[in-house]
């Protein structure tokens, strides 16, 4: 995202500006709203520079996104809420108002896949627990909107920015202002290829979006249409090798020889194509470089107009999403020896299967690059046919003046239609372990030179045989909500229902499902007219054998709250709420769904509820805005876990404090915020060893601050963001270390209409660890681990007009 220049200081704010709408029934004052709310404005954002919607959430106070694989399936959760699978399973992603997908953590797709950062985004604003419970379905955590610009204001930009340490160019463009007096519009978008940060060997970045929309304004409201297409493609980072020493309370990583872990990856200019089975059982060549692709094509309305003295607000969304991911993802690194084991080759050797060293025997093999490492690389091979979705948001609100009074009411329906049909296929390369985007793929040989593998590929199925699944689902989500607030003076007291009401109908493909159920055949795939022997390990989906999926589930949320306006700069509010989660496709595959008739063995797993207690206070003058909220959860997680296929259930528990803040001071400025969280698992069905415990990747500390000096001319400041020490696994051994990553941007408007900028992310390339996936420190002295990108920077030249 393009740098902007500000023109006044952003954060003296007028009670007019400080308003939150989403999650709420009516757009009101923050100070009177008993909520924990925050924003990001379209300056705020452009000083983050941030690569994804990932990284820019690790900007907003209470959220918690870890953003390590590059630029979609962050990890995103709220106040301790457990992060037991990837995605966002209890906070919902919006656009303008509407979920961009039902579920959060769909396989492989998570909500963030199909949102980029451009333009057109005016602002985002973020709701913690409260309200967001009974406001919209399967988000008991919070809703974060991310909300477009609708042509308000006359103008537009032409942004370009290029990276001047990584391979990237950029083009963003936006215009919006009025066709007529009662008609307004906007359009905007991006396109931009290149490297990436990380280096991969090829353009993993390229594509772009492009959105637009039209509001017709009359007497008492207005109706707006709008459309999005996106195709964007860019490369999925998976977990790479460090060595390790220390203990498992203070580990000590390091660096192997060739491979920066900041910057390189396990993705290659020498493997860009592989040859599979698809979902039908047919060959096709994949192309590697199209890592995670997403496509989407999106069109909408909203309108709102009075009905005698009711309010009534209709947002409709229809769109098509596809796309897929594919590259390495759970690969193993191991020495010469044990890689020799693993493949059924000991006492073998390594050639070269391609590269400038293409058929060359590898004397010695642990002398390799100077690191002696080999790559056992698992390859998922995702397809995305059809994750679209239907939404429809209706409501209707009325203010009543009662009792010397007011009292607002909301009345509304919600219906949604998610589709899940997806495949998942499977490979195994082998390659050594190298950086630039360079290594080469290996072959192997048994001790009596029999090949092991062909052209650096040992099976064309996972290594354990299983996995490969079709994923043919639709789930509809109908939820009828209420609410109401009454105030007077400075006394607020609210409430609200929601009742969701949910089906999930499909089907099921795969081996794991048992019952003689057939899911790796011997097959000439390469058509050469012999056998080899990878091509004994080739998987297929047993297409002839489904399995279904028929349950319905329901389940009630309901808030309720008190506000008090104790003084005019200063109020205190405190809320209970229950809310729950739907589970879907993180369903499928295990036990808790019965294979011949589709229900549910535990109905119980259908949902996962959260409780939330919290107790805020809120200051605000011009020049300072405080805010800070202790609260209280407790939720359920269920989930199927990949290797016993047996239902994960569990129970938490989590309490803290939250704390937001803004000064200004003429041309100094600082926001922040932090957030203390002490959390456990209370109840675990399987594995009672586990509670008592900290659940993996919770930090006790998380905070944000943003100083900086600005004029209507030149801003310069920093943005550090930082976590303290959490665990790798829940079994609480292997501790991750903390970290603080710095941002830096300098903004300079040499004449009007155009802004000259530098951004920095990661500035001091710290190795920002947020993931492991060991749960202690292996005897081998090898971990593998996640890390957000490194130093990145980038000049952008907007011109406005």
């Amino acid at each position: 995202m393009p740098a902007q220049a500000q023109t006044a200081p952003e954060h003296a704010k007028t009670a007019e500006q400080d308003v939150v709408t989403t999650g709420v029934a009516k757009g009101r004052d923050r100070l009177d709203s008993a909520t924990s709310t925050s924003s990001l404005r379209e300056a705020e954002i452009a000083r983050l520079a941030p690569r994804s919607i990932g990284e820019l959430l690790r900007d907003i106070p209470g959220i918690f996104a870890e953003a390590p694989n590059g630029e979609s399936i962050a990890n995103i959760t709220i106040r301790g809420l457990p992060l037991s699978s990837s995605g966002a399973k209890f906070v919902q992603l919006q656009e303008d108002g509407l979920p961009v997908m039902e579920f959060g953590d769909i396989l492989g797709a998570s909500s963030d896949s199909f949102m980029r950062v451009d333009l057109n985004l005016a602002q985002v604003e973020a709701i913690r627990g409260g309200s967001a419970s009974t406001f919209a379905s399967n988000s008991p955590g919070g809703i974060i909107n991310f909300i477009s610009k609708t042509g308000e204001q006359e103008g537009g930009a032409v942004a370009l920015t290029a990276g001047l340490d990584f391979d990237q160019y950029r083009a963003d463009f936006d215009y919006g202002g009025r066709l007529a007096s009662n008609l307004r519009f906007h359009i905007g978008g991006f396109y931009r290829q290149g490297e990436g940060p990380r280096r991969t060997g090829f353009d993993g970045q390229k594509g772009g979006q492009i959105k637009t929309n039209v509001t017709r304004e009359f007497a008492g409201g207005y109706i707006r249409f709008y459309g999005k297409y996106l195709d964007d493609r860019s490369p999925f980072y998976e977990a790479v090798p460090f060595r390790v020493t220390g203990t498992n309370e203070k580990p000590a990583l390091s660096a192997i020889p060739n491979f920066d872990p900041t910057r390189d990856t396990l993705l290659s200019s020498r493997f860009q194509s592989l040859l599979i089975m698809d979902g039908d059982n047919r060959p096709v060549l994949e192309d590697m470089r199209d890592g995670q692709r997403v496509k989407e094509q999106a069109f909408g309305l909203e309108s709102q107009f009075g009905l005698a003295d009711w309010t009534i607000t209709e947002r409709f969304r229809i769109a098509g999403r596809s796309g897929g991911l594919i590259g390495p993802s759970g690969s193993q690194i191991l020495s010469p020896a044990a890689a020799l084991t693993r493949l059924g080759a000991t006492g073998g050797t390594f050639r070269y299967a391609n590269g400038p060293n293409a058929g060359q025997v590898i004397a010695d093999p642990s002398a390799l690059n100077d690191n002696g490492l080999i790559g056992v690389l698992a390859i998922r091979d995702r397809h995305q046919q059809d994750i679209g979705n239907i939404t429809n948001d209706i409501r209707a609100s009325r203010v009543w003046e009662v009792a010397g009074g007011s009292l607002t009411t909301t009345a509304g329906w919600y219906s949604a239609r998610q589709s899940i049909d997806t495949t998942s296929m499977y490979a195994v390369a082998v390659s050594e372990i190298r950086g630039g985007g360079d290594a080469a793929l290996l072959d192997v040989f048994d001790g009596t030179g029999i090949a092991r593998t062909q052209n650096g590929i040992y099976a064309y199925n996972a290594l354990s045989g299983t996995q490969r699944r079709t994923t043919r689902l639709r789930y509809t989500v109908n939820a009828p909500f209420a609410s109401a607030n009454f105030r007077t003076g400075r006394l607020s007291v609210g409430a609200s229902l929601r009742y969701d009401r949910g089906t999930a109908r499909g089907t099921l493909y795969g081996v794991e499902l048992g019952q003689g159920r057939v899911g790796q055949i011997a097959f000439d795939l390469n058509g050469d007219g012999t056998i080899s022997s990878p091509e004994r390990r080739v998987g297929v989906t047993p297409n002839d054998a489904p399995a279904f999926v028929d349950y319905d589930y329901g389940y009630l949320s309901y808030s309720a709250s008190v506000n008090f306006r104790v003084a005019e700069p200063f109020s205190a509010f405190a809320r209970y709420s229950r809310g729950a989660r739907a589970n879907a496709d993180r369903l499928a595959f295990g036990t808790v769904i019965d294979a011949a008739t589709g229900r549910l063995t535990d109905p119980s797993a259908a949902y996962d509820p959260v409780k939330q207690a919290e107790l805020g206070v809120k200051f605000r003058q011009d020049w300072i805005a405080l805010n800070l909220t202790a609260f209280h959860v407790e939720s359920n997680d269920t989930n199927v876990d990949n290797s016993t296929k047996l239902a994960l259930s569990r129970r938490y528990r989590s309490k803290g404090l939250e704390f937001e803040g803004r000064v200004s001071q003429g041309l100094f400025s600082l926001a922040g915020g932090a957030t203390y969280t002490t959390a456990e698992i209370v109840a675990d069905r399987l594995n009672a060893a586990v509670v008592g415990n900290t659940p993996r990747h919770q930090a006790n500390l998380i905070f944000q601050a943003t100083p900086q000096i600005s004029n209507d001319r030149f801003a310069l400041g920093a943005v550090f963001i930082g976590t303290t020490k959490s665990f790798a696994q829940d079994s609480n051994l292997l501790r991750m270390p903390g970290y603080v990553t710095t941002n830096a941007f300098v903004q300079v408007r040499p004449v009007d209409r155009l802004l000259l900028s530098l951004n920095a992310t990661n500035l001091f390339d710290v190795v920002a660890v947020t993931s492991i996936e060991e749960d202690r420190i292996p005897a081998t002295g090898l971990l593998r681990a996640r890390l957000l990108n490194g130093r990145a920077i980038s000049a952008t030249a907007r011109f406005d007009f």
